[in-house]
């Protein structure tokens, strides 16, 4: 495979530029994916993107795209089966495909994109928007050394990147890494409602609630020191905090339901598969 600066690819087409196919799309380009060799296919792009690709010159659902050094699917899942044969011109021998579909296996890349063997399934997550993404991912046999670097300088511009010997697992991943932004913006949530009710102002128990979890996960992100060192850290013997973890990690409460919140993530997304 030909690469570009650095590792990355010397050309990619990107299928699917929805929230985090535009994403990714803006970290490659901060991470310095020339924009003249990158397509971006996606009939119902939203006007941001579109903008973005007239103004740094990338190519928007050409009539007749070309097969590229990197073929990026980030449609939904469910769209895989009824979108894959229109992309069999942008698959070459060559072709490295790069899925960021729940759910769908190696296998189910084999099947639909048979003119190529090469195939790295990834589950990055949201954050990559700002560059801190965490991103676990897969390649399948005939992923070539090159190859596989290409993919991690494509995925590491957006954060994180955690390879996986087992493809097993990245179901799991899904369910912690992939989903797990909404849980955190769950908490940010509850929080709020939660300092409303305890008589603030709405407004401002939501400002709270959202530097609160913020600055925890900048702290955390900063620190060496483990999430459970840094909870018993912050948690005086008989204090207000130790009042609120006692009823949090009381049986049945924020990590039992965490449990089964990633176990029927991690259902879902082999439901998925097929």
């Amino acid at each position: 495979m030909r690469t570009g600066k650095g590792s990355l690819p010397a050309s990619l087409t990107l299928v699917g530029a929805g929230k985090m196919g535009g994403a990714l799309l803006r970290g490659w380009l901060e991470g310095g994916l020339d924009p003249a060799d990158t397509t971006v296919i996606d009939p119902q792009v939203g006007p941001d993107l579109a903008a973005l690709c007239k103004e740094r010159g990338i190519t928007l659902n050409p009539s007749n795209p070309a097969a590229a050094d990197v073929l990026v699917v980030a449609i939904k899942p469910q769209g895989l089966e009824a979108t894959a044969p229109t992309l069999a011109s942008l698959v070459g021998p060559g072709t490295l495909v790069v899925s960021i579909l729940a759910g769908k296996t190696l296998a189910n890349l084999a099947d639909r994109f048979p003119g190529t063997r090469a195939f790295v399934r990834t589950m990055p997550n949201l954050p990559a928007s700002i560059g801190r993404g965490a991103t676990g991912a897969v390649a399948s046999a005939a992923v070539t050394p090159a190859q596989r670097a290409t993919a991690d300088a494509l995925l590491a511009c957006s954060g994180l990147v955690e390879w996986l010997d087992d493809e097993a697992l990245i179901d799991a991943v899904t369910a912690v890494s992939g989903s797990g932004p909404a849980y955190a913006f769950l908490l940010a949530e509850a929080l709020a409602e939660a300092g409303a009710k305890a008589g603030l102002p709405p407004e401002m128990a939501a400002r709270l609630a959202r530097a609160t979890v913020a600055g925890a996960g900048a702290l955390l992100d900063a620190s060496t020191i483990d999430a459970g060192q840094l909870r018993r850290d912050v948690t005086s013997p008989g204090g207000t905090t130790a009042a609120a973890l006692e009823v949090l990690m009381r049986e049945g409460g924020v990590p039992d339901l965490l449990v089964e919140a990633v176990g029927a993530a991690q259902r879902r997304a082999g439901e998925l598969a097929g």
